[in-house]
């Protein structure tokens, strides 16, 4: 296997990394308004992802930068093609992360309900731009022989690219509500479960139909058993929800998500930005890489940088891994 084509399948990686672990981040900022009754469920909401949101955050960036390094055309064909979509998830990222800081800041109702609109907006926000995003990359873009898009600013945003959006943003919905089944107990944790139970069928539909569209286009038939995977691993997980097991439900949920990841960059390789327009501007991971000594680079510092940074995230998650309830929060102090 060429380095290309490592590389390809890093950065694939890296976004299936940042969807997994962001997703349940940002399902949990988006039921904020849904599923808490007063400040200290709100609170308890909070803590179940305070320790790890940053550090799941950090996929992104990787994937972002492994994009720049390993395939710079793709980079800036991409994301200068999909910048207004970029835009508001930096936008609803940054918004988020202050929200998160502040909201306990002040006393005051008042305060806390506005930090909690941040957070909720800045839920919902980068989950529908990454999923238009990767759609975008995934169904190509008007693409001239320079690899810059042909025609305005919203070239990006189609019916088939906000079904990707849609896609993400309900599979992260779900994926929050099954975690905080996972992660709370109580009256909050009930509430969850039985949100996850009747949303799952509704939430996971624009993933499943998003995938078809992208099988149907572009797929092969190894594509499809994945598909088919993505598929029974939804079932799985609204029947272990059913059945009151939490973990392993969320596990199938991980699994719903890797296969449909598989699916999306299998139906795109060896293409990393198909041209909707001549295809003979589409660009090709042969074509886009970057010089093999750079390649060859970047992977000795990858064998021995990531395994620790997963072997750190991964003891966060075992260090915070108990239930929490509002039982578990002490007494908001008031600061004059």
């Amino acid at each position: 296997m060429s380095l290309e084509t490592i590389w390809f399948c890093a950065i694939a990686f890296f976004w299936l990394g940042y969807l997994f672990l962001e997703g349940f981040d940002f399902g949990v900022g988006m039921l904020m308004p849904i599923l808490a009754r007063d400040n200290t469920e709100r609170r308890v909401m909070v803590n179940t992802i305070g320790p790890v949101w940053d550090g799941n955050e950090v996929w992104l960036i990787v994937a972002g930068g492994a994009m720049f390094a390993a395939f710079p055309g793709w980079y800036a064909s991409l994301f200068s093609g999909a910048y207004l979509p970029l835009l508001f998830v930096l936008l609803g990222l940054i918004g988020r992360g202050v929200a998160f800081e502040y909201r306990g800041k002040v006393d005051s109702d008042r305060w806390r309900r506005n930090w909690d609109r941040v957070i909720m907006i800045g839920s919902w926000v980068p989950p529908l731009g990454v999923g238009l995003i990767l759609a975008t990359t995934v169904l190509g873009l008007p693409l001239d022989a320079q690899g810059n898009r042909v025609g305005s600013a919203f070239g990006s945003i189609r019916w088939d690219t906000v079904l990707g959006a849609l896609a993400i943003a309900g599979f992260s919905l779900v994926h929050g509500a099954v975690f905080l089944a996972l992660k709370t107990e109580g009256d909050l944790r009930e509430r969850a479960r039985s949100f996850a139970l009747k949303a799952l069928p509704v939430l996971l539909l624009p993933m499943l139909v998003f995938l078809v569209v992208v099988q149907w286009r572009e797929g092969t038939l190894w594509t499809l058993l994945t598909l088919g995977i993505a598929a029974a691993a939804a079932v799985v997980a609204w029947w272990r929800l059913l059945l009151d097991r939490d973990g392993q439900a969320f596990a199938a949920l991980g699994v719903v998500i890797a296969a449909g990841a598989i699916t999306l960059f299998g139906a795109l390789f060896p293409a990393v930005l198909p041209s909707t327009g001549d295809v003979a501007n589409t660009l090709t991971i042969a074509s886009e890489a970057s010089s093999p000594y750079t390649l060859k680079v970047m992977t000795w510092v990858a064998v021995f940088g990531a395994p620790a940074v997963l072997v750190y995230q991964g003891w966060t998650y075992w260090v915070f891994r108990k239930r929490i309830g509002t039982r578990h929060i002490p007494a908001a102090v008031h600061v004059p």
